[in-house]
């Protein structure tokens, strides 16, 4: 089949499997990436490796229609942060790679919610492209465990092979898959996080906040400590009674700051006086 793809780095996998199972690809829509959570150099690669025109501009509805001319048959969709055109009526087939376990978690960015709820497991879902984000009816899913101690990097990479697995899945089986797709039930969306939600609460416990800091990892903790707030990649934590007030900075040692929570201690072991913001535009999906 012939097929056109979005993707960034973090799905190159979803494309290869594709390729591998004898599609032929016609071209690749990807981003704008800051080099620090996103890249698109493996996906340019390989698109040049396949001589493929690549655009990193909004796909737009004439984009579409040269899509359609070309004999594209296939739109696949993966790590792409904008709305697809329709693509009714011009393509016969698009479909979207969705980290989550749909009809729960959709949304732009659904992993950091996974571990902050303690999810035991979790997916990833194909699901046909539908005018709602990530509402369309599912062609298959691919499900892992969580780990109690999950953090952000871990969960990732886990997307990242279980998005391959599936796509080797979908491309294989297309045809069927395709024709069975199940409509979704009723679920949620999850907008994008906030700075409020990256927000360490010093009044919480030790594990609550241990839990967050690994949830968001490199995306990073705003953490006010008294006039000065610092974004926080890495901490460490334990349970100890004691008499100081929540928040109250006890102990420094170069870098490292100690700092009194509700039922122990927690140490800020990386961190730095300029958040990711500063550096990065936008989270992709």
């Amino acid at each position: 089949m012939r097929f056109a793809f979005t993707a960034t780095d973090r799905y190159q996998g979803v494309v290869e499997a594709f390729i591998q199972a004898g599609w032929t690809p016609l071209k690749l829509f990807t981003t704008p990436v800051d080099q620090r959570l996103h890249h698109h150099k493996g996906v340019v690669e390989l698109a040049e490796r396949h001589k493929l025109p690549v655009q990193i501009s909004r796909i737009q509805p004439a984009d579409i229609d040269e899509l359609a001319s070309m004999g594209c048959e296939a739109l696949v969709v993966a790590s792409y942060a904008w709305k697809i055109p329709d693509w009714t009526g011009k393509l016969r087939h698009a479909v979207n790679f969705h980290p989550a376990p749909l009809p729960f978690g959709r949304g732009p960015y659904p992993a950091v919610r996974a571990i902050l709820e303690c999810w035991p497991s979790w997916a990833v879902s194909c699901h046909k492209l539908s005018p709602d984000f990530d509402s369309g009816d599912i062609l298959a899913q691919d499900h892992f465990a969580l780990d109690q101690d999950e953090c952000h990097e871990r969960l990732d990479l886990k997307i990242q092979l279980s998005a391959k697995r599936l796509a080797s899945h979908v491309a294989t089986q297309f045809p069927r898959l395709w024709e069975a797709a199940q409509p979704q039930r009723i679920g949620t969306y999850w907008p994008m996080f906030t700075v409020e939600d990256r927000t360490l609460d010093f009044t919480q416990a030790v594990e609550a906040i241990l839990r967050r800091v690994r949830a968001f990892g490199n995306h990073e903790c705003v953490a006010n400590l008294g006039k000065t707030q610092v974004f926080v990649r890495r901490a460490v934590g334990w349970r100890e009674t004691h008499g100081f007030a929540p928040g109250t900075v006890i102990h420094q040692c170069a870098l490292e700051i100690v700092i009194a929570v509700q039922d122990g201690f927690v140490g800020l072991v990386e961190w730095s006086l300029v958040g990711p913001d500063a550096v990065v535009g936008r989270i992709g999906r």
